[in-house]
C-alpha cells in the first residue's frame, strides 16, 4: 500500500475557521482511503496542512477495497477511514462479515457517482428503444428494461452489473434506478461486487455489462471507449450521502478532543475544495500516483461537472457534480441513515424492526459534528432529521444561530418522498423488493 503523510505545502483559498486551543504536540491519526475523488477533503486536510494547524499529524494510507477499509478499521490499523455512508449503518445493525460498531460524525460531501453501461449494451438500448443519446436517466432505465425483456425472450444470459460493496450507495442507487423502471435487480439481472479501481477494466474485459461507482472510474471507462454513462448521482438523488468519516465509537470516546480537531480541519479543507478557484489545484493534487493517479485533464473536467458520457463525444454539464461543503454537505443527517436502512430492508439484507430504526439512526452522529464546530461560522441544521426527497429546488432549513441555511434539491428519480417516521409504509410502497432469505442473527447478507 502507498503511505502518504502531510507534505507541509501551504494552502491557498479559504482559511480555516477559528479552532479550539491547541494542545502541545501533534496527535497522530492514521486514516485509510480509496482512490476516489470523494476522498478530496481528507486528502486536502493532510496535503495542505489543515490537519497540522489543528495539532493533528494525519497519516493517509491508500487501499483498494471497501472490505479492506472495514477490516483495517475494525482491527485498529486505522483510526478513521474514508467510508461508504451505509457501512456504519450496517455495522450498527451487526450485519455483513466482520461487523464491529462504527459511527460517522461527518459526511465528506455529496455527488460523484454514476451508472455506466458497456457501449455495446447502450447501442442495443438505442436500437431497441430509439434513443437519441440525450435522454434522461429514467428514460435510459426504461430502455434498459426493454433490452432485459428482449434478452429473456430470446433465451440470452442475464446481464451482469457491478457495484463496489453490498452496503454502499452504489448498490442502493443502482437498484433504486432499475427498480423504478420495473427491473428487478435480484431476478432480472445479476449483481456482483468489483472494487472501484477495477470496474473500468472489468467492463473492457467483458466480465460485466455495467457498473455504478464513484469518479473518476466511470469517466475513465468512457475515455477508454468501453463505457457509456447513463445516470449520475444528481439524477437519482442529489442529496444522497456519499462518503463519511468512519471511526470506532470507543476510539472516538477516548479521543474526543482529537475527533473535534479533525472535524475542524476537515471542515476547513471542505471549504477549500468547494472554492471554484481551487479546483485546478485540487485536480493536480488528486492526479498524483499517491492519491488517485488519474489523468489531470479528466480530473479537472470532473471537478467542474463537465465530462464526456459517450466515446462518440457526447458530453454533459452537471452543476454541483461534487459538493464538498456548501448546503450542509458535511452534516450527517440521521434521516439519511434511516433511508439507507429502508433500502437494506427492501433488498433483503435485514428485517424491519423498530429497534433497528434507532440503531440505524445512531450510526450518524450530528451531535459530535455540532460540538466540534460550535463557535465557528459553519452553518449547521437545528434538526437531526428531515423529510427526504420533497424538494425540486433549493430549500431553506432552520440553522443554529438563526441564520438561513440553504440546502440543495433532493428529489428522488421516481418522485417518492421518504418520511423517517413512516419507514415501514415507505418500504411497503415499493412493488419491487427482495424478501429476507436469512435470519438477522446469522449475520448473512
Amino acid at each position: 500500500m502507498d503511505s502518504v503523510t502531510t507534505s507541509g505545502i501551504e494552502s491557498g483559498g479559504t482559511e480555516p475557521a477559528p479552532v479550539l486551543q491547541r494542545a502541545p504536540g501533534p496527535r497522530h491519526v492514521r486514516a485509510g482511503f480509496i482512490p476516489l475523488v470523494d476522498a478530496s477533503v481528507l486528502i486536502v486536510a493532510a496535503e495542505l496542512g489543515f490537519a497540522r494547524r489543528e495539532g493533528i499529524e494525519l497519516d493517509l494510507v491508500k487501499d483498494v477495497s471497501w472490505s479492506n477499509i472495514r477490516d483495517r478499521l475494525t482491527f485498529r490499523q486505522f483510526d478513521v477511514a474514508h467510508m461508504l455512508s451505509p457501512m456504519p449503518v450496517a455495522a450498527a445493525l451487526g450485519i455483513g462479515s466482520n461487523p464491529h460498531p462504527l459511527i460517522a460524525p461527518m459526511s465528506l460531501g455529496l455527488g460523484g457517482n454514476a451508472i455506466t453501461l458497456s457501449v455495446a449494451l447502450y447501442r442495443q438500448m438505442q436500437r431497441s428503444a430509439g434513443l437519441s443519446g440525450t435522454e434522461s436517466a429514467m428514460e435510459n432505465a426504461f430502455a434498459l428494461r426493454k433490452v432485459v425483456e428482449e434478452r429473456r425472450a430470446n433465451g440470452e444470459p442475464m446481464l451482469t452489473f457491478a457495484m463496489t460493496y453490498p452496503f454502499s450507495s452504489h448498490n442502493y442507487e443502482f437498484r433504486y434506478w432499475m427498480g423504478a423502471a420495473g427491473i428487478h435487480p435480484d431476478q432480472d439481472v445479476r449483481m456482483v461486487v468489483v472494487p472501484p479501481p477495477l470496474t473500468a477494466d472489468a467492463l473492457a474485459a467483458g466480465a460485466i455489462d455495467g457498473f455504478c461507482v464513484g469518479a473518476p472510474w466511470n469517466m475513465l471507462g468512457v475515455e477508454a471507449g468501453v463505457g457509456r454513462i447513463v445516470a449520475t448521482k444528481a439524477d437519482l438523488w442529489a442529496a444522497s450521502p456519499e462518503k463519511v468519516i468512519g471511526m470506532r465509537p470507543e476510539w472516538a470516546e477516548a479521543n474526543l478532543e482529537t475527533v473535534h480537531r479533525l472535524i475542524v480541519a476537515l471542515d476547513a479543507a471542505a471549504r477549500w475544495c468547494d472554492t471554484p478557484g481551487n479546483r485546478d489545484a485540487l485536480a493536480e493534487i488528486l492526479a498524483r500516483p499517491a492519491y488517485i493517479g488519474a489523468p489531470l485533464s479528466i480530473l479537472k473536467r470532473l471537478l467542474t461537472g463537465e465530462f464526456m458520457v459517450d466515446p462518440s463525444g457526447v458530453s454533459r454539464s452537471v452543476p454541483d457534480y461534487f459538493v464538498f461543503h456548501h448546503g450542509a454537505a458535511n452534516f450527517p443527517w440521521r434521516s439519511q441513515a434511516l433511508w439507507i436502512y429502508s433500502q437494506m430492508v427492501r433488498w433483503g439484507q435485514v428485517r424491519f424492526d423498530e429497534r433497528f430504526v434507532d440503531l440505524s439512526a445512531s450510526a450518524f452522529r450530528p451531535d459530535i459534528y455540532r460540538e466540534a464546530l460550535a463557535g465557528t461560522d459553519t452553518a449547521m441544521p437545528v434538526a437531526d432529521s428531515r423529510i427526504e426527497g420533497a424538494s425540486d429546488g433549493p430549500l431553506v432549513v432552520p440553522s443554529l444561530g438563526g441564520s438561513a441555511l440553504t440546502v440543495g434539491a433532493d428529489r428522488f428519480c421516481d418522485g417518492r418522498v421518504f418520511r423517517p417516521d413512516a419507514i415501514e409504509a415507505y418500504i411497503d410502497g415499493f412493488e419491487i423488493s427482495t424478501p429476507l432469505r436469512h435470519s438477522f442473527e446469522d449475520g448473512t447478507v
